[in-house]
C-alpha cells in the first residue's frame, strides 16, 4: 500500500522547485495535492503536469490568511479531506545589513515566518477536529548557522524552527504532528546560477561532496507526512549532505 494512500496535501510554493518535487513524491505515494502558489497560473500549469484528478493549482499569497484558508477549503471540497500541509513558500532578498532595506527585511520575514504561521495555525485548527494530520515546515540550513547577506532569511528560517517546536507542543495531544526540514545546498536553477567561486566554496563544506537533489528533500517530506514518522513531532531533519553537522 502506498504510504499516502487517500491523503490530501496542500503545498505552498508548490508550482516549482522543492515544492513541486514534494508534490510529485506525494502523488507517487498515493496522495492528492493542492499546489498553492503566489503565481496562480504557474500552479495550474504545474498541477496539470502532474496528471488528471490528482492535483489542482490555486493562487495563494501565504501572508494573507484568507488566501491560505481558501487553499485549505479547496483541498477539502475537491478531494474530501485535509491530511497534510507543507509550508514551503519563500523568497530571498539577499543583502548585507549595511545595504539591506527595511522593506527587504520585512518582505522575507513576512513571507517565510508569517506565511508559515498562517499555514500552521489554520491547518492545525482543522486537523485537531479530526485528531489527525501532519504539518511539514520547510526551514533552511541558513536558520541553523546564519549566512552572510541573509540576516532576514536566516532569522526567518530560524524562527520557523522555533515556531514548529512551539506549535508541536500545543498540538501533540490533539493528534497533529508538526516537524521541520532544513535543506542545505540543493541543486536548482537558482543555485546553479551562482558564481563558480561561491559554488566551490559551498561544496568544500559538504562531507558528501555533492549538492542535494530536490527529490532528496521530497523523500524526507514523505517520511514526515506518512505513518513512518508516527512517533515524531517537533523535530528538525537536516538534508545537507553533512554540511555544518
Amino acid at each position: 500500500m502506498n504510504l499516502l494512500e487517500n491523503k490530501t496535501a496542500v503545498i505552498t510554493g508548490g508550482a516549482q522547485g522543492i515544492g513541486l518535487s514534494i508534490a510529485e513524491a506525494f502523488i507517487a505515494q498515493g496522495a492528492r495535492v493542492v499546489l498553492a502558489d503566489l503565481d496562480g497560473a504557474a500552479a495550474e500549469v504545474a498541477a496539470k503536469s502532474l496528471g488528471d484528478g490528482v492535483a489542482v493549482g490555486v493562487a495563494c499569497d501565504v501572508v494573507k490568511a484568507a488566501d491560505v484558508e481558501a487553499a485549505l477549503d479547496l483541498a477539502e471540497s475537491t478531494f474530501g479531506s485535509l491530511d497534510i500541509v507543507v509550508n514551503n513558500a519563500g523568497i530571498t532578498r539577499d543583502a548585507t545589513m549595511r545595504t539591506m532595506t527595511e522593506e527587504q527585511f520585512d518582505q522575507v520575514i513576512s513571507v517565510h515566518l508569517k506565511g508559515c504561521w498562517n499555514g500552521t495555525r489554520l491547518a492545525a485548527a482543522r486537523m485537531r477536529e479530526v485528531k489527525a494530520g501532519s504539518i511539514v515546515n520547510i526551514s533552511s540550513l541558513s536558520g541553523k548557522v546564519g549566512m552572510i547577506g541573509q540576516t532576514n532569511y536566516s532569522a526567518a528560517k530560524a524562527g520557523i524552527v522555533g515556531m514548529t517546536k512551539a506549535a508541536a507542543k500545543e498540538m501533540a495531544h490533539h493528534g497533529v504532528r508538526i516537524n521541520a526540514i532544513q535543506p542545505g545546498l540543493i541543486r536548482s536553477a537558482m543555485t546553479e546560477a551562482m558564481p563558480q567561486k561561491a559554488w566551490d566554496g559551498k561544496m568544500a563544506e559538504i562531507p558528501m561532496a555533492r549538492a542535494g537533489e530536490p527529490s532528496e528533500v521530497a523523500s524526507v517530506a514523505v517520511f514526515y507526512a506518512s505513518g513512518l514518522s508516527s512517533y515524531m513531532t517537533g523535530t528538525v531533519a537536516e538534508v545537507t549532505g553533512g554540511r555544518f553537522m
